[in-house]
């Protein structure tokens, strides 16, 4: 007869599916490869590392093509094989292309940047630092036990704190890194409370088995269940950088360098929506009388908050564009929020949570290209303010015409017919959930969102002041901006494409 101790080890050994944990598992080797290489490529050469992590990366995006074939799930319990801490299902693939199709294009505007400023930025710990964030952003979206999933939250935010203060002596870089970091830490304490309080109710971490026994609490747990979940939603609430929570988001920007702000604008909004996501309509539905109303009020303040922002900022101001961006990136969180609110209160939350994969794919590409040209722009005009951009037509015609494009299809009017038609969709979802007044702060928001739009897209095509000097891209610039303008013409004359391609079947 077998010991208890040797069928406890038994029942606690699991089988590792490798093939489904491969994305994330190849960023994190590649990313201490690089770290240890690092000590021995010589000054001239490193150039080398800033490569391998493109490539490395582009790998990890290809691995999941073979994930395509059917649901694969990890980590599962040997007593309860259904219930699983990782799962590579059609969401996480989605997810995860996302992340590292984001990451990837924040790398190769990286290449250019690091070649700028090598004497102010190390080039080993900055691609370690980035792809180590981006390993733990393509775990996030598999998770399926709130231990993993703040787990892969924290791995994902630590070496974000360290990219946007690693300027050597930038003050700003530093205060922003500091402002960052004691915010973020702040929410995640308070979102660990939160967890604890729902184990302390239910007994368990597993999202399906928490949808479970989170109906049946015992009513004198009810008041410590439902401030567990409120609690839990609030570190979530940071990522996406919804109000009150986005205090954090221009500062940072303008103190991070320009690559580390393009990847937190699309990777790190990805990292909170998909953890929100997880957190109310898999582990939580039966509570969506508590996170739904507190999420459409979150996603009426954050739009209006965020466009009203930018609305505000001087085109002379130094970094108005880094700024306006950020701005921009806090409205748009609002209009990604509202799908899951609605997801609370519509019969299809299927249909509602592939509204908001839907536009963050949209916004991904179009506000990844939008900074790939701020990028371009900086090189020559340091302190990036908007009115550096006048007469970019005169200057760099195919830069100015791509950019505009970008900004059209944030603004959501033709020919950016990709940004119109992911706001129909949210707007949608909106109405078709009985949310009316979401639906019309909404539309009150986009019109204020068009001045600041074609404000900024009719300065490109101005007369400039003086002679204008042309300036050849640098090859990694031109491929980011190239990748991310077929992505959004190509989904402008498809835009069907992107629905497909959201349909997660979470359910």
């Amino acid at each position: 007869m077998s010991s208890p101790a040797h069928t406890l080890a038994e029942s606690l050994v699991q089988s590792v599916d490798w093939l489904a944990i491969a994305p994330p598992t190849v960023v994190a080797a590649v990313a201490l490869a690089v770290l240890v290489a690092d000590l021995f490529v010589p000054e001239a050469r490193k150039a080398l590392l800033g490569w391998a992590s493109v490539a490395g990366l582009a790998a990890s995006a290809l691995l999941l093509l073979p994930l395509l074939d059917g649901d694969r799930s990890t980590f599962c319990l040997t007593g309860a094989p259904e219930v699983c801490s990782y799962t590579a299902d059609r969401f996480t693939l989605v997810i995860q292309f996302l992340v590292l199709g984001g990451a990837l294009l924040a790398a190769l505007l990286s290449v250019t940047a690091l070649k700028d400023a090598r004497k102010d930025l190390a080039e080993g710990e900055y691609w370690f630092l980035l792809l180590s964030s981006a390993a733990g952003a393509a775990l996030l979206p598999a998770a399926r036990d709130l231990a993993t999933l703040i787990v892969a939250l924290e791995v994902a935010s630590l070496p974000a704190f360290a990219l946007v203060g690693l300027r050597r002596g930038d003050r700003r870089s530093s205060e922003a890194a500091l402002k960052f970091f004691l915010s973020s830490v702040t929410a995640t304490a308070v979102s660990l409370m939160g967890i604890s309080f729902v184990y302390a109710a239910t007994g368990t971490l597993h999202l399906t088995r928490l949808a479970e026994r989170i109906q049946d609490v015992d009513g004198q747990l009810q008041t410590l269940t439902q401030t567990g979940v409120v609690l839990t939603l609030v570190g979530f609430a940071f990522k996406t950088a919804a109000v009150p929570f986005h205090f954090w988001v221009p500062d940072t920007y303008i103190g991070a360098p320009l690559p580390v702000a393009a990847y937190l604008s699309v990777v790190g909004k990805a990292v909170g929506f998909t953890g929100l996501i997880l957190v109310t309509v898999v582990a939580l539905p039966s509570y969506a009388d508590v996170w739904g109303p507190a999420l459409a009020a979150l996603a009426a303040l954050t739009m209006t908050v965020g466009n009203v922002g930018a609305l505000r900022q001087q085109a002379t101001r130094a970094y108005s564009a880094v700024r306006l961006l950020a701005w921009s990136s806090v409205g748009q969180a609002g209009y990604l929020l509202v799908p899951i609110a609605a997801a609370a209160y519509s019969g299809d939350a299927e249909r509602s949570i592939g509204s908001t994969v839907a536009y963050a794919l949209m916004y991904g590409a179009v506000n990844l290209g939008a900074f790939a040209v701020a990028a371009l722009v900086g090189r020559t005009k340091t302190l990036n303010r908007v009115s550096d951009y006048r007469g970019l037509y005169a200057r760099n015609p195919v830069s100015a015409l791509v950019l505009a494009f970008f900004l059209l299809c944030l603004a959501g009017l033709p020919p950016g017919i990709i940004g119109l038609f992911a706001k129909v969709t949210v707007f949608s979802a909106a109405v078709d959930a009985g949310l009316g007044w979401l639906a019309v702060v909404m539309a009150v928001n986009v019109v204020i969102a068009l001045f600041y739009y074609l404000q900024w897209t009719a300065l490109l095509f101005r007369a400039p002041e003086g002679e204008p000097v042309r300036h050849l891209p640098p090859a990694p610039v031109t491929a980011a901006m190239a990748l991310t303008g077929v992505i959004a013409v190509t989904l402008s004359g498809a835009p069907q494409l992107v629905l497909r391609f959201a349909d997660t079947g979470l359910f």
